[in-house]
């Protein structure tokens, strides 16, 4: 059973800096390309950064792009996001999600999600 579990949000203010882990359990991660999602209150989950099986190719979305980095460490089952410059409009929930090999923007794509984890950036 696929288990996917994130850490690190929490609260940060404007211009700080925040780094997301997911460790991933029950699946051979090294065959699985990951990607990250957040939800805001009211709003659609939406995309956020992707990176396939083995690291050679990510992806984020413009609104993120130059200040998050998403990159995976197989030997430790872990992808991480590491966030930057992070604005007010940053603050949601975070989810990683796992499908096979090739990275997608599309949350339907992905079969299998962690809880998600809250992060919160003050003004």
């Amino acid at each position: 059973q696929v288990q996917l579990v994130e850490s690190g949000g929490g609260l940060a203010q404007a211009g700080g800096s925040l780094r997301l882990s997911c460790a991933a359990s029950g699946v051979t991660f090294k065959n699985f390309a990951m990607g990250w999602f957040r939800q805001a209150p009211g709003k659609e989950r939406e995309f956020v950064a992707a990176i396939n099986w083995s690291g050679g190719s990510t992806d984020y979305a413009d609104s993120v792009k130059g200040r998050f980095t998403i990159s995976r460490d197989n030997a430790k089952n872990t992808v991480y996001l590491q966030m930057s410059s992070l604005k007010p409009e940053d603050t949601a929930v975070y989810y990683c999600a796992a499908r096979g090999f090739t990275l997608s923007f599309f949350p339907k794509d992905y079969p299998h999600w962690g809880q998600g984890t809250q992060v919160t950036v003050s003004s």
